[in-house]
This record gives structure tokens, sequence and C-alpha cells, in this order.
């Protein structure tokens, strides 16, 4: 069965997300050539939109030879795991980066996460954050973790690894997790959607020279944009797991989730789809500080305990 529902969330009197993303957006414009190591320091900073989430603790260790972060709330189930891949087009941000929403998130749900610092490009190019996220999925399930109690989540770039992993877990003949949670999926790597235009007047961080760069190096020269384990709008989701996915209809990369719940919905996969007004890129950063980041964790802690 497919839901799906449009949102006219509260506004907040102060954004986070767009003072934050408008920040960084002027210092990359006047610093066009910025490296790498800075560009990466620059967006370790998105945890400043997220505020801490209390009783949850924070461990980092090693899965399926996969660094990260284990969050776990007070009183969460130890049998239920959000395996999460944080944002940054595949080459910037990390596991401290996304601690405080994976936080927020478990709190919701009830469970525990893993937040994966996955290899990044450009110095390791695709399949290698899917890889990592499989290694990580089967030693979850080797510690004991059933399969449908695993759900894969992340935002924008890790919006796309959350919705691939299953689809090279189903690949591989490996049991897919029971849910997939995206916030703001970057999919399109073609960098072709209509949206890069009509909402760049109100994204403060994504355009499409922004996206060429990242896909460059997350693809090299060697993979297709087309590939559907890089490219999920490619994919088949027949026999997919039930999916959840959010954007703002402001947002440069809206189109990549109206076209990807479109695509599922052909393939009769059970997806809700929430689409809010007036906010930045995944909007759910804000959790915390934002009331329209809290009304969606609770719409996905409902949808959850369906």
């Amino acid at each position: 069965m497919t839901a799906v529902q449009a949102n006219s969330a509260p506004t907040s009197a102060s954004d986070p997300l767009a003072d934050l993303y408008a920040d960084w957006t002027e210092l990359m414009t006047s610093d066009p050539e910025m490296g790498m190591r800075l560009l990466r320091s620059l967006f370790e900073e998105w945890h400043q939109a997220t505020s801490e989430p209390t009783a949850v603790t924070y461990r980092e260790d090693t899965l399926g030879g996969v660094p990260g972060i284990w969050v776990t709330p007070i009183g969460a189930d130890p049998a239920k795991v959000i395996l999460y891949t944080h944002g940054g087009g595949f080459a910037v941000g990390s596991a401290a980066s996304h601690r405080k929403i994976a936080g927020h998130l478990a709190k919701e749900l009830g469970t525990t996460a893993f937040v994966l610092d996955y290899r990044r490009a450009p110095e390791h190019s695709h399949p290698a954050q899917v890889e990592d996220g499989v290694a990580v999925f089967r030693a979850l399930l080797d510690n004991g973790i059933a399969a449908e109690d695993i759900v894969t989540t992340g935002d924008s770039a890790g919006g796309n690894l959350a919705i691939a992993i299953p689809l090279a877990l189903r690949q591989a003949g490996d049991p897919m997790p029971g849910r997939v949670i995206a916030f703001s999926p970057w999919l399109d790597m073609e960098i072709t959607g209509t949206t890069l235009e009509s909402n760049r007047s109100t994204d403060n961080l994504v355009h499409a020279d922004l996206l060429r760069g990242m896909a460059a190096g997350v693809l090299g020269d060697a993979v297709s944009p087309t590939d559907p384990l890089a490219n999920p709008l490619y994919a088949d989701f027949t026999g997919y797991p039930r999916l959840y996915v959010n954007a703002s209809n402001g947002e440069t990369l809206l189109d990549n989730t109206t076209r990807l719940v479109d695509r599922v919905r052909s393939a009769g996969v059970d997806v809700t789809v929430s689409l809010i007004d007036d906010a930045q890129h995944v909007f759910p950063m804000a959790a915390g500080r934002d009331p329209r980041a809290d009304a969606e964790l609770s719409r996905i802690g409902e949808w959850f305990r369906r």
C-alpha cells in the first residue's frame, strides 16, 4: 500500500540550517579553490544546527571493518538498529557531524543507531561507500540483529546510500532491512533535475555546479552515472522494503524525491513521502532547534510504529 502525505508545517522564528548553509556558501564562493581538507572541516559544523539530544550515549566502534559511532538512547531496544549513512556528497560530513540527528531519530524510534564513517570520495570512489554499508549490515546480522529490525537511514548522499545498500544486499543474495528512511536523498548522478533551476533561489546550499563536482569525485572515470547502485533512479525496486522519504518543496533536490516515489510506487513498494514548505535541504538536521524538524521526526515515529 502506498501512503502519501504533504505537510504544511509550522515555521520557526529562525532557521539554523538556512543560516549555516548561507555561511558555508559565502565561504565557498569567496574561496572557489578551497581544498578538501578545509571543505571537510567546514562541513564538520553541520552538527551545530542540531541540538544535543538528552539521555543519549555515544561510543566509537568498528563494525565489519568500518569505523563509526554507536548512538544509544537510555531505554532503547538493543535488538533494533538504525544503520545511518551521513550526507555530504560522499566526500564530506562524518559520523561526528551526524551523531546528534541519529540520536534524535533513535530516541523517537526507541532503537539504537550506528553512524558509519564510510570511505569517502575522491580517495575512494563508488562502490566503496555502498560496500561499507553492506559490511556493517552483515556485521549486525552476525551480532544477532534480525534483518527486519535494521533500518537503513541517511540524508542527501547518505540517503542515496540508505536506498542503495538494500539493493546491493538483494543483488548479493542477502536479506534486506525491514525499513528504509531517506532525508532529502541525492540520487540523480546525471544532474538533470528540473528543480535544480526552479528552486535555486530558495536553496541556500545545493546547486548544480556543486553536485557536478561531487559526482565526478565519487564516480571517477569508470562508473556510469546511470549505474543503479550509484543512481537508484535506475534501480528495480521489486520487493523493496517499506520506505519513508522526505524533502522540502523549496530545495533543489526536490525532484530526486518525487522521481524516486514515482519509481517505487510503480514497483508496488509501500512508500510514504513527506514534503514540507519553506525549509532547507535535509531539514530534519535542525532537530531540537526547529519545530518543523521535530514534527517530522514525530511523523517518522508514527510511521515506524505502524
